[in-house]
């Protein structure tokens, strides 16, 4: 007898903790919409800035 009232009382508190789902969230709460800064992605590759980047063994050593 004992059993089923601890496993009556696990299924209740199971029950209070997870018995619901969450609300839901409406897409426009999880999104938001930020204007760019005109121009900000014409002029964003500078060929002669990119050795800045470039990463190699032989020329950190050197050689």
């Amino acid at each position: 007898m004992s059993k089923d009232l601890t496993t009556d009382t696990g299924t209740a508190t199971r029950h209070a903790r997870f018995g619901r789902l969450p609300e839901r969230i409406r897409f426009e709460d999880m999104t938001e919409e930020v204007k760019a800064a005109p121009g900000a992605g014409a002029n964003a590759y500078d060929p002669a800035g990119n050795w800045k980047y470039y990463s190699c063994l032989a020329l950190d050593l050197g050689l």
